[in-house]
């Protein structure tokens, strides 16, 4: 999937200028993985997430399951990931925010190791890639713009809604052996689970917040009825006292007087 085909932009190759977060991305993942072309395998197997090692040490490597997700077992593994992380998480990244799309794009890597070593416990190779996150970035997408154009191969116009899932199911059957699928599983899953909890969250909280303002309301319409009541009865016993005098007016009025005093003293602070 090269080319975008916006519903309202027209057609267009990639998502315009990189965004801050991803600009830092493909910089780790470059930096780390020339770190990688010129170590030993010992580097990649520390550092990547292999279960076996994981569960046996544990609780040594449980830096695996973030480190994991910015090593690569090739230059065209680097690059399609970075490539996919640039064309669909760029948009994501100036509609949500920087800080908000690194943290989706961390949980969906951690995701990814999730699955990983609850489905597979005793691997003992390494698993690396930032494949599991770029799933979830690819959800996020599906979830906010399924009815975009993508041309795929720069030939077939296809809408993301189906293009994606049809990426998805593409690689699971048609890949390899060595593809870590748990992975990208596990980083679809979290990230689907993410945005639908998330939007359900705002809601919940859009009700609980205009139910909080709805009972703040209530309250301070019953405070100023209250305080309505009580300056209609001074009002009334103040006309009294100029008819009569203060002396002559009853022991329940004086002591209203009071009460009322007080009471209106703390309302004003």
């Amino acid at each position: 999937m090269n080319s975008n085909w916006g519903g309202s932009g027209g057609f267009r190759i990639g998502p315009g200028s990189i965004s801050p977060v991803i600009k830092y991305l493909i910089g780790i993942n470059g930096v780390v993985f020339l770190i990688q072309m010129m170590t030993s395998m010992s580097f990649t197997r520390v550092l990547g997430l292999t279960p076996l090692l994981f569960f046996q040490g544990f609780p040594n490597y449980l830096f695996q399951p973030i480190t994991y997700m910015f090593l690569h077992g090739g230059l065209f593994h680097l690059f399609f990931n970075m490539f996919a992380l640039w064309m669909f998480g760029t948009e994501i990244e100036y509609r949500w925010g920087s800080k908000n799309f690194l943290k989706y794009y961390m949980y969906c890597g951690l995701g990814g190791a999730l699955f990983s070593l609850i489905f597979n416990p005793n691997l003992a190779g390494p698993i690396v890639g930032a494949s599991g996150a770029i799933y979830g970035v690819l959800v996020a997408y599906w979830f906010n713009f399924p009815n975009r154009y993508l041309l795929i191969f720069f030939m077939f116009p296809m809408r993301v809604r189906w293009a994606i899932p049809l990426f998805a199911l593409l690689n699971f059957v048609a890949s390899g052996p060595n593809v870590a699928h748990l992975a990208h599983l596990g980083g679809a899953v979290i990230g689907f689970a993410y945005v639908k909890l998330d939007w359900r969250m705002s809601f919940l909280g859009g009700w609980f917040k205009s139910l909080h303002s709805k009972r703040k309301e209530d309250k301070l319409e019953k405070n100023r009825q209250k305080a309505e009541d009580i300056m209609r009865r001074v009002d009334s016993i103040l006309d009294k006292i100029n008819e009569v005098g203060f002396e002559n007016i009853s022991k329940d009025d004086r002591k209203f007087l009071e009460d009322a005093s007080q009471i209106l003293s703390k309302k004003d602070k």
